[in-house]
């Protein structure tokens, strides 16, 4: 039976008679869009400037061609790979009536020659056959990304942010404290509130001031330092507003509930919630494999192996459950999860435990979803009181 949100394949019957099938190869520089007409024999290409305006013109002279050759157009469908320029063209569209779709890149098949031509014409030309298979209904030739709305997308904001200042953050303590350490000064705290008025107290195991360059160039860096420190937390408080004045709103009840799983921060629920949770998933296996936490097996003839994780899905979510499933051992080692981890790396061998942490993981990113989505319990998990 066919999953009301399966991605895989068009759902909606295809009329090619009366549909105008578009696809647009995007640059930073222009759009090519190829497109295949009714009535019309030949498939026309037009390069345009990175201009929403003159696609929708393009799109509507087409159908009026199309029209001209004796058909009526009743759909307008367009399909683009997702990239830099994002969602926003996908909404625009939609909102001036013609149906968008985003191509996931990597489900797009492509020749597996060492050297193989790559042009935008052949890249729409390779688009075209996919999507158009796509649309038929027809399964293999590629798949679709969900198109966010933009209070979706604004909601990952703040946790991406967070996780860049909290990076630049690490990079300046890092940077000066290899600065120091040329100097052979190995104990001074660069985090301290006051540790710009301590740098002229500094001296080297020779005994003499810093350096006057190394000291300027300190003092920036620390200026800098508590910049990124302040506004961490302003997005920190930021946070904490929202939650406190909306605390029923679906993603914020269900940051509340995962953060009453001891363990797990506001931080990890903040992010789980809008990277995945408030998500429409298919099944366990689309939650699974959106993580990148499903394998990659390569089997041929006698061969059977495993590669590893694919990698395909969402990175943060991968690192934060890999981190988050460690960290579950520790604060949650009574649950059954936990108890099937233990069970499974009772040799201590390393290598079992690194493959059974990703194991971990995946059963435990299933059990959260099915926690805040159904309302499924957690065996075996403590729980911090309702606030």
């Amino acid at each position: 039976m066919p999953q009301p949100n399966d991605l895989s394949r068009s759902l909606v019957a295809l009329d090619q008679d009366s549909t105008i099938i578009a696809v647009v190869e995007m640059s930073q520089s222009s759009w090519l869009v190829g497109g295949i007409l009714p009535g019309i024999e030949r498939q026309p290409r037009k390069k345009l400037e990175p201009n929403p305006e003159r696609l929708l013109a393009l799109l509507h002279r087409w159908r009026d061609e199309s029209v001209r050759a004796g058909r009526t157009i009743t759909r307008i469908t367009v399909a683009f790979e997702a990239g830099r320029d994002g969602f926003w063209l996908a909404r625009w569209l939609e909102a001036r009536g013609v149906e968008p779709h985003v191509i996931h890149p990597s489900s797009v098949a492509v020749s597996r020659e060492h050297r193989r031509a790559k042009t935008d014409r052949l890249d729409t030309e390779l688009l075209k056959r996919g999507f158009l298979g796509w649309l038929r209904g027809e399964r293999g030739h590629c798949s679709m990304a969900r198109v966010p709305t933009i209070a979706e997308e604004d909601a990952k904001r703040p946790n991406r942010e967070r996780e860049c200042l909290v990076k630049e953050r690490t990079r300046l303590v890092n940077r000066m404290k290899g600065t120091l350490a040329r100097l052979g000064i190995r104990n001074f705290r660069l985090t301290l509130r006051n540790a710009a008025e301590h740098l002229a107290a500094l001296s080297t195991p020779e005994g003499s001031p810093l350096p006057p360059n190394v000291a300027a160039e300190l003092e920036r860096d620390i200026a800098r330092l508590r910049l990124v420190i302040g506004q961490i937390k302003q997005i920190e408080e930021a946070r904490r507003q929202r939650l406190e004045e909306q605390p029923e709103r679906g993603p914020h009840a269900m940051v509340r509930l995962l953060a009453r799983v001891v363990g797990i921060g506001i931080e990890t629920a903040d992010m789980l919630v809008n990277e995945v949770m408030s998500r429409p998933m298919r099944d366990r296996r689309a939650v699974a494999r959106y993580a990148g936490l499903t394998g990659a097996p390569d089997e041929s003839g006698a061969k059977r192996r495993e590669q590893g994780l694919a990698k395909a899905g969402n990175a943060r979510v991968r690192r934060g459950m890999i981190q988050l499933a460690w960290r579950f051992l520790r604060f949650q080692n009574n649950s059954a999860l936990a108890k099937w981890y233990q069970a499974r790396t009772a040799d201590h061998r390393g290598a079992t435990r690194k493959t059974m942490i990703v194991a971990l993981a995946r059963k435990l990113l299933i059990a959260l979803w099915r926690f805040v989505t159904i309302g499924e319990p957690l065996d075996g998990v403590t729980l911090r009181p309702a606030s």
